[in-house]
């Protein structure tokens, strides 16, 4: 089903951080430029431990999905096959075509609602850990002494020195170390 590969999507999206940020190790760097600091967000989603627990949270949930969505598909495939082998003898008023229609609809507006909710529950969780480390970033910019910060993935390579990044990382462990939740249902959108 589809929220297979929307869980895998999610869960690879936070983990590419780590990937993305990997510098060349034979880079020599220049000295550390006054004021200039970077930062990458998508490595703190994947190396925190508040990134961790989301990413194990929501594999969870995905897992709690695909076993409530499982039982919808067998009976759908288990039926298609009967009418199909049965041919129209197996169902002269197409009763059982109109029920099984109805049965994927159902699987397929459930399927949706579960997605829906899994993003949200998503976006929830990496904007608890946003709204967490944005004074921990803030604090290091100043400590720091930086005029520019620029987001370390869209830098080829930068001197280390200039990175604040684990020292993010080691704050928003200390201020966040783990979140625990479960599937939230996203807000009914109000009525224009």
């Amino acid at each position: 089903m589809k929220l297979i590969a929307l869980g895998a999507f999610a869960l690879a999206s936070i983990a590419a951080g780590t990937a993305a940020a990997q510098t060349p190790a034979n880079i020599t760097h220049g000295a550390p430029i006054a004021g200039v600091c970077v930062y990458d967000n998508e490595e703190v989603l994947a190396r925190s431990t508040a990134g961790q627990s989301v990413q194990t949270g929501l594999q969870r949930l995905l897992t709690e999905v695909q076993g409530e969505l499982a039982p919808y598909a067998t009976t759908i495939q288990t039926e298609l096959q009967a009418l199909q082998q049965g041919g129209e003898a197996a169902d002269p008023d197409q009763s059982r075509r109109r029920a099984l229609q109805a049965r994927a609809e159902e699987a397929q507006q459930l399927e949706q609602t579960r997605r829906n909710e899994l993003q949200y529950t998503q976006g929830m969780q990496l904007q608890a850990i946003g709204t967490a480390v944005e004074p921990i970033v803030i604090a290091l910019y100043q400590e720091r002494g930086c005029s520019l910060l620029l987001n370390r993935s869209a830098v080829y390579s930068a001197n280390p020195a200039m990175d604040i990044t684990p020292t993010a990382i080691e704050r928003l462990n200390a201020a966040l170390p783990s979140l625990s939740f479960s599937r939230m249902t996203p807000p009914v959108q109000a009525q224009q």
